[in-house]
């Protein structure tokens, strides 16, 4: 049996790395829909504050945190669009009552993910 090549093992390790960094975005989003859903008074505000936030969020993912984004920019304006992601994401946890520690492992998980990934892209 060959052992699979560096180049190979670390390919697959950048694909687990994005996956694991896209499904910490997803929570983030949800998150903060949720939020806005529960935040305000049903019908009308929550409902309007949750798909704005619903698609605030996913426009920005979409143009600068996807894997091929829309406008492409540096390494550092990618870093603000996420850590301003998961902040917001933290502050939805933290707002649906989540306890503070799951909320900030979280952020820092989230965050020290995205950086090991971004070092790791060419």
């Amino acid at each position: 049996m060959t052992s699979p090549t560096p180049s190979a093992s670390q390919a697959r390790s950048h694909t687990i790395q994005q996956a694991v960094r896209g499904l910490f975005h997803l929570i983030a989003i949800v998150a903060i829909t949720v939020w806005g859903f529960m935040s305000w008074e049903m019908p009308f505000p929550g409902i309007f504050t949750g798909l704005g936030l619903l698609a605030l969020s996913l426009l920005l993912w979409a143009l600068f945190l996807s894997p091929k984004p829309v406008l492409a920019t540096d390494r550092f304006g990618r870093a603000l669009i996420e850590l301003l992601l998961l902040a917001a994401g933290v502050g939805a946890l933290l707002g649906l009552g989540v306890n503070w520690i799951v909320a900030v492992v979280f952020g820092i998980a989230g965050a020290t993910l995205g950086f090991v990934t971004s070092i790791r892209t060419k």
